[in-house]
């Protein structure tokens, strides 16, 4: 049985290599090549198996240079957050400064700009350290302004590269006001004696001042320290001291005295 089958193999194998010599040359190569587009995808299969060992070894990084890699990558990344950082604050400082110099350029002084670099730590909001002194022109009782050009305080002392301001509501920085009513009512600038710096008192007022909450305080140029109509306050409300001799009242200053980053040293 087996012997015949084997038999019968061997014969269609030589019926069909007698049939493959006799054919045309032409039709033997359209023959070799249909036979050969069908075993194409193994070939190809069995070399992209071969390439991928190769392949993986090529992708595959140790894990000492994945993590070098990984450390520079995160480096690289703080820097540019940092860069980011620096370049957020310099655009801002950028447009705080184009916006100061176009404010004092509507300021009718001659005006100079100097940066806060320390304040006394026996009396934190009452005198301040700035970057300008003897060597930028600065002399005793020039007025200081803040970057707004509201009233901050005078130069109580000048080194070469630095001075000191004694600010609005220290007893050693007295200031000659008027309230902007009809009255033109006149007084002194004190200390406020409260634990809120941005109030102070004027004083010596006349008994009949006509106060009302909101009032507009500036300089009075009175003094010859401080030129007139620097701003400085608002009035916030007053009482008659003395058994009605004259009037107090109480000034919300516009300076935020706490906050200082710039000022303008104003020259005569």
């Amino acid at each position: 049985m087996f012997k015949q089958k084997n038999y019968l193999a061997l014969g269609a194998v030589v019926f069909v290599a007698i049939i493959l010599l006799s054919l045309p040359t032409r039709a033997t190569s359209r023959l070799k090549l249909a036979v050969g587009s069908w075993f194409l995808p193994l070939f190809g299969l069995a070399g992209a198996a071969q390439q991928l060992p190769a392949d993986l070894a090529d992708s595959v990084l140790p894990r000492r240079e994945l993590l070098r890699q990984i450390d520079a990558l995160r480096r690289e990344n703080q820097q540019l957050r940092s860069q980011a950082v620096q370049s957020i604050a310099i655009a801002r400082e950028n447009d705080q400064l184009r916006a100061l110099f176009n404010r004092a350029k509507q300021l009718p002084w001659r005006l100079k700009m100097a940066y806060v670099i320390g304040r006394d730590p026996a009396n934190w909001w009452r005198t301040v350290r700035i970057d300008r002194g003897s060597q930028d022109g600065l002399t005793n009782n020039l007025p200081i302004l803040s970057a707004e050009g509201f009233l901050v305080g005078r130069v109580s002392s000048v080194n070469d590269h630095d001075s000191q301001v004694v600010l609005v509501g220290d007893p050693n920085c007295r200031v000659s006001a008027l309230v902007e009513n009809s009255a033109r009512d006149m007084g002194v600038l004190i200390a406020g004696g409260t634990l809120d710096t941005s109030l102070v008192e004027l004083t010596y007022l006349a008994s009949s001042a006509n106060l009302k909450p909101g009032q507009s305080v500036i300089t009075s140029g009175l003094g010859g320290i401080f030129p007139k109509g620097i701003p400085i306050g608002q009035i916030v409300d007053s009482r008659s001291v003395e058994y009605g001799l004259y009037t107090d009242a109480r000034v919300k200053l516009n300076a935020n005295l706490g906050s200082l980053e710039q000022v303008w040293v104003l020259f005569p």
